[in-house]
């Protein structure tokens, strides 16, 4: 993808040229970030109230219980589970689930953009954008016969706000502790593992069911390209803002190419035109 050059677009408008490549850069980092919030959440939640007791006290047990417990179970389940340092706020509060949570409904917030991005981006076949061919897993209508849709990108964006609706709730729920003990951890802990387990479902299908097959249509790329009005963006610095608008105005009114237009109204030759327009050196700093 890298070497593919394609129309940007912001505002759902025609903007200046980027490679395939960084466009999907862009969703790699934003997963990759998530990611990294994801893990940052996981100490607070290996932190246990076991040994508090009622309110906090570690009333009836013995110096030492917890953090025995803790010991054990961290071994029984290989996980790094520790006695957390204060009882009191571990019983009345589950902020760690709720941390967590949010993590979770950031990442959905983000598989939900990349989802609807390259469902856009593979809208058609003939009256949509086009511009990236995705695998046809099953007969997509009972009624157009040979519709094809983007059914994994559907699911992905359900279980996006499927997640953010069981956040909303865990969000809720962690602020319903009343003195010492909140008694909605049941339903957090539900909402949470929920959350996790169609997060990595979904994930995993979204990869095998349609990244591992998805194709470009490098015609249809092209053709977005040579049409858009943006490239006029490199004659900036060359005509400078305002008669670079005009060109743009003037071209879209005529029904004109950029070039045409440029050279109708005089403002550069067809030389300095091709050696200034040119979509590759639009796409990284110093063109």
């Amino acid at each position: 993808f890298s070497e593919i050059v394609k129309i940007g677009r912001t505002h759902l408008q025609d903007a200046v040229p980027l490679t395939l490549g960084q466009e999907f850069s862009g969703y790699v980092a934003q997963l990759d970030a998530n990611l990294q919030r994801v893990t940052h959440t996981l100490p607070d939640l290996y932190e246990l109230a076991i040994g508090g007791t009622a309110v906090g006290t570690g009333l009836n047990t013995v110096s030492g219980f917890a953090e025995l417990a803790a010991k054990h179970i961290s071994e029984i389940t290989g996980l790094p589970f520790v006695s957390a340092p204060n009882k009191f706020a571990a019983l009345a509060a589950h902020d760690a689930i709720v941390m967590a949570s949010g993590a979770l409904k950031t990442l959905a917030g983000s598989l939900l953009k990349i989802a609807n991005d390259i469902r856009w981006l593979g809208s058609g076949p003939r009256c949509g954008f086009g511009e990236l061919i995705l695998p046809a897993n099953e007969p997509g209508s009972s009624i157009m016969p040979g519709k094809v849709n983007p059914t994994q990108c559907e699911a992905m964006t359900m279980v996006a706000t499927q997640v953010m609706g069981y956040d909303a709730a865990i969000a809720f729920a962690g602020a319903q502790g009343s003195f010492e003990l909140n008694t909605y951890k049941p339903m957090m802990v539900f909402n949470l593992i929920q959350s996790i387990n169609l997060i990595a479902d979904s994930c995993n299908n979204f990869t095998d069911f349609l990244l591992v097959d998805l194709k470009v249509n490098q015609k249809k790329i092209e053709f977005y390209l040579e049409q858009s009005l943006m490239l006029v963006t490199a004659l900036s610095p060359k005509i400078g803002y305002d008669k670079a608008a005009e060109v743009a105005h003037f071209a879209h009114e005529k029904d004109l190419t950029l070039k045409e237009a440029c050279l109708e109204l005089g403002y550069v030759s067809t030389e300095e035109f091709d050696e200034i327009v040119v979509p590759k050196n639009m796409t990284h700093p110093g063109s």
